[in-house]
């Protein structure tokens, strides 16, 4: 069976840093579609992704099946958890082919390109993990606890994370079972995940871009 690539797009956060009275996923934009509709769209409309998942808060996800309800590429909108680990397992247990590619993206991105997608899964092909990052631009320092300076870190090394990131099923899938047997597994995202307990698994950053920005506070949103 030919393998598939998947957009698993995460909508479940609470977004308490932005403060409005929904999950900033679910606030319009100018045209007054959702963010969320927005970062559905981008996928959808890639010639390169065959089907489409959808993790969100457990409270929304029948909100978010009449929403997208007319997407095709849409197959499943499943109910998160409280930790993004947690969604990103959830999608895991829906998209079982082993060889299939998995595109997790912040539901909360929705300003991703045809480009990028399609460059994330040309740099995937033949198995590779892959993700989008921007070079950091400014200088980037190590401090303590109480704000002091310590080291000054070498910009030339330093990368700024963005979404997609794109691993084959059956890497991502042991990557967190590994994990998940861990009573320190504390991750922040997919790739540190495979990082951390799939140490042998090369992961290439591909060139993010600017306009791929995450709305964390309402200036972002404006």
């Amino acid at each position: 069976m030919k393998s598939k690539n998947i957009a698993i797009l995460l909508a479940g956060g609470s977004g308490t840093r932005f403060g409005a009275d929904r999950p900033k996923q679910f606030l319009a934009l100018s045209d007054g579609r959702t963010v969320l509709e927005h970062s559905v769209a981008a996928f959808s409309a890639s010639p390169l992704i065959d089907r489409i998942v959808v993790v969100t808060r457990e409270d929304y996800v029948e909100e978010v099946r009449r929403m997208l309800h007319s997407c095709p590429k849409v197959t499943d909108v499943v109910a998160g958890g409280r930790e993004r680990y947690e969604s990103s397992t959830r999608a895991l247990a829906v998209c079982t082919g082993p060889d299939d590619l998995l595109l997790f993206h912040d539901a909360v991105r929705p300003f991703v390109s045809a480009d990028l997608i399609r460059r994330l899964i040309g740099a995937a092909a033949g198995g590779r993990c892959v993700a989008a990052a921007m070079p950091a631009t400014d200088t980037v320092v190590r401090a303590d606890g109480e704000g002091r300076l310590l080291e000054t870190l070498r910009r030339s090394e330093l990368w700024c994370m963005q979404t997609p990131q794109c691993f084959p099923r059956r890497i991502i899938a042991e990557a967190y079972r590994l994990g998940l047997a861990d009573p320190a597994f504390a991750p922040t995202d997919d790739c540190g995940v495979v990082r951390r307990y799939l140490p042998e698994v090369p992961i290439l950053l591909v060139p993010g871009e600017a306009a791929n920005i995450k709305i964390t506070y309402p200036e972002d949103l404006r």
